[in-house]
């Protein structure tokens, strides 16, 4: 490599680092090829994101691979994902008691973790007329009343969560009905004993999800947005 070259690398290495002195009485030369440096990222970077290049067609030159990466990435997050099923929906309700317990950012990192992206949240108190219409199979139950109570006993925190196949992965996660047989790694087997204080609701349907987040949401509060990771689906 000649001189030239190595100076070149030397320094865009440096810039990387950040290791270039950019303070008042610093080699004015040094930081005249730093800024030039700055200014080749930058527009790289910018020329990936506006063009959607993927590839170029010769060999990037020493010390733009970190912005071209970074340009791709950019672009990747431009182009919504192509993976079947990625606006699946499911309602998921923290009961009274994972509120009572502090339980809700729990539950929510379990599912960030999986993939899923979170498009409603909202906190509230539950009406008996609601609950009714939610729990409609259930009015002939037995328990329905006292389910209501437990239900009317404390805020819920409401959330809607999209992703591929999200509705059966959900209802995997959650755990059985009864926390007595659930499964350690899920919501009721590592969060509750009893089958009266199950932590959580999920919705068990396709139709059941879209039925249940129409009743508790309005379309207004539900957010469409772009993930950064478009292909996080939850299918892991």
């Amino acid at each position: 490599m000649s001189g030239a070259g190595q100076r070149g690398g030397r320094m865009t290495r440096e810039f990387l680092l950040g290791r270039v002195d950019f303070t008042p009485g610093a080699d004015k030369t040094r930081v005249k090829r730093a800024v030039m440096l700055q200014r080749r990222v930058f527009h790289t970077a910018l020329k990936h994101f506006f063009t959607g290049a993927q590839e170029t067609k010769r060999a990037p030159p020493c010390g733009l691979l970190c912005a071209l990466t970074w340009g791709q990435r950019l672009v990747l997050h431009r182009h919504k994902s192509s993976l079947p099923d990625v606006r699946e929906r499911t309602l998921i309700a923290i009961k009274p008691d994972g509120v009572q317990r502090r339980l809700v950012g729990q539950i929510i990192h379990r599912f960030e973790q999986r993939g899923f992206k979170l498009v409603g949240l909202k906190m509230l108190q539950a009406s008996q007329d609601v609950l009714s219409e939610h729990y409609c199979n259930l009015r002939t139950k037995p328990f329905y009343n006292s389910l209501v109570r437990y239900m009317t006993s404390g805020p819920l925190v409401m959330m809607v969560w999209e992703g591929h196949n999200v509705v059966q992965t959900s209802r995997t996660m959650v755990g059985n009905t009864n926390p007595a047989e659930a499964q350690a790694g899920t919501v009721r087997g590592d969060f509750s004993i009893h089958v009266s204080r199950n932590v959580v609701h999920a919705s068990d349907s396709v139709e059941g999800a879209q039925k249940e987040i129409q009743l508790w949401f309005q379309t207004k509060d539900l957010l469409d947005w772009d993930s950064w990771d478009p292909t996080s689906t939850g299918d892991v």
